[in-house]
C-alpha cells in the first residue's frame, strides 16, 4: 500500500474553477474522507486520482512515484461508484472475476480470489445470481468485491452508500470501517454526509468551493473547527453562530437582542478590543435552558419549538431575531413561548472574526 500526495493541484474546465491549489497528503493504511457540499470538488479529487482527469496544475504522487502520466489502468486504484455499475447481464462471480478476467489471469487463480473475497463479504451464497436479484446492501458487497479482488494499492470510494436504506446504511459504515483495517489499504472516501466522516474516519479533509479548508481528525474538526463556515457544516443540530459587538470588560451584546452576556477570559477573548464585532460559537450540546436565571454566561430568549428526538430533544429558543438551538435531555418539558434562560459552557466556546470568519 502506499500514501497519496497532491502537491498544490487545480482543475480548471473553460473558466469554472473546479479546484484550487488543493494539498493533500494521505497516510499509508489511512481512512481518509473528502467532506463538503455538492459542488465543492470531491468528486474531481477523486478522480484526479484515479487517473479520470488530467491536473491543470501541479503534482500526483503515489509514493515517491509522479503518477501525472500514468493511465488509470496502470495506477493500480480501485474506484466504487455511487451507482455500484454492475454488468446486469453477468452473475455476481462474474461481476467480482471482471478486473481479473480482462488482465487475462488464469482461471484457477480467479476461482480462488473470488472464493476469497466472497468468504470476506459473507456474498458465497450469492454468486450465481445476477444484480436484479439482488438488494441494495448486496449489490453495494458486490461492488467492494469487485474492487477489492484487484487488490489496489488505493482504494477510491464516491458516496457508495448514497442509495442505500437508512438503516442498512448505519450497518455498512460499521463494515466499511472494519473491512479497511482488515485489508489494511488506503481508503479515500468521497461524502456529503457528515456523519459518515466523522464514524469512519481516521481523518477528515473539509472541502468548499474547490479549496481544501481543514484536515484533521474527527474530534478536532469538532471541537475546534477553523472558521465559522465549518463550525456550522459540521454538527447536527450545527454549531449556533451569534453575532456580536464587545463591549468593556469582556461583554458582549448580542446583535439584535436586549442580551448580553460575559465572555470567559481566554487567549482568543483577549484579543478583542472594546467595539469590535465577533461572532460566537457554542454546539447545542453546550447549553442549558432554564426557567430560571443562572450563572455564568447566559442571555433569555423565548421557547420557540420542541423537537422530539426520542433520545433528547432539541429545543430552539428565539433570542431577539436569532434562533439558538439547544440539546436537552429527553422529557424535556416547556411550552411554546415560555420565558427561558440559557447557560452556555464558557469551556466549549469558539469566536471567530466576524468578517473574515477565521478562529480567533
Amino acid at each position: 500500500m502506499v500514501n497519496v500526495a497532491l502537491k498544490n493541484v487545480s482543475k480548471r474546465y473553460g473558466n469554472v474553477v473546479a479546484l484550487e491549489g488543493v494539498g493533500l497528503d494521505v497516510r499509508d493504511k489511512e481512512f481518509l474522507t473528502i467532506l463538503g457540499p455538492s459542488g465543492g470538488g470531491k468528486t474531481t479529487v477523486l478522480r484526479l486520482i484515479a487517473g479520470l482527469e488530467t491536473p491543470s496544475e501541479g503534482e500526483i504522487y503515489f509514493g515517491d512515484k509522479k503518477v501525472n502520466d500514468i493511465s488509470p489502468r496502470d495506477r493500480n486504484v480501485s474506484l466504487v461508484f455511487q451507482n455500484y455499475a454492475l454488468f446486469p447481464h453477468m452473475t455476481v462471480y462474474d461481476n467480482i472475476a471482471f478486473p481479473l478476467a480482462i488482465r487475462n489471469t488464469p482461471p484457477d487463480e480467479v476461482k480462488k480470489r473470488v472464493k476469497e473475497v466472497a468468504e470476506l463479504l459473507e456474498i458465497t451464497r450469492l454468486l450465481d445470481r445476477k444484480p436484479k436479484q439482488l438488494s441494495g446492501g448486496e449489490q453495494q458487497r458486490v461492488a467492494l468485491g469487485r474492487a477489492i479482488i484487484r487488490k489496489p494499492d488505493v482504494f477510491l470510494m464516491d458516496e457508495p452508500l448514497s442509495s442505500v436504506d437508512a438503516s442498512l446504511r448505519i450497518a455498512m459504515r460499521t463494515e466499511l470501517k472494519k473491512l479497511q483495517k482488515t485489508l489494511e489499504t488506503t481508503l479515500i472516501y468521497v461524502t456529503h454526509d457528515q456523519t459518515e466522516a466523522m464514524t469512519m474516519s481516521d481523518r477528515i479533509a473539509v472541502i468548499r468551493s474547490g479549496k481544501i479548508v481543514q484536515i484533521d481528525s474527527p474530534d478536532v474538526i469538532y471541537d475546534t473547527p477553523r472558521d465559522d463556515w465549518v463550525a456550522s457544516f459540521i454538527g447536527n443540530p450545527p454549531m449556533n453562530l451569534i453575532d456580536g459587538v464587545i463591549g468593556a470588560n469582556g461583554q458582549v451584546q448580542l446583535s439584535g437582542t436586549q442580551s448580553s452576556m460575559m465572555l470567559p477570559k481566554s487567549a482568543s477573548a483577549d484579543k478583542l478590543t472594546s467595539g469590535a464585532k465577533a461572532r460566537i460559537g457554542v454546539r447545542p450540546e453546550d447549553i442549558h435552558v432554564s426557567s430560571q436565571p443562572l450563572d455564568g454566561m447566559s442571555c433569555i430568549g423565548e421557547i420557540y419549538l420542541l423537537e422530539s428526538l426520542g433520545d433528547s430533544t432539541i429545543v430552539d429558543v428565539k433570542v431577539g431575531s436569532s434562533i439558538i438551538r439547544a440539546r436537552e435531555k429527553a422529557g424535556f418539558r416547556a411550552q411554546i413561548g415560555d420565558k427561558v434562560y440559557l447557560k452556555f459552557d464558557d469551556r466549549r466556546l469558539a469566536i471567530f472574526d466576524s468578517q473574515t470568519g477565521t478562529r480567533i
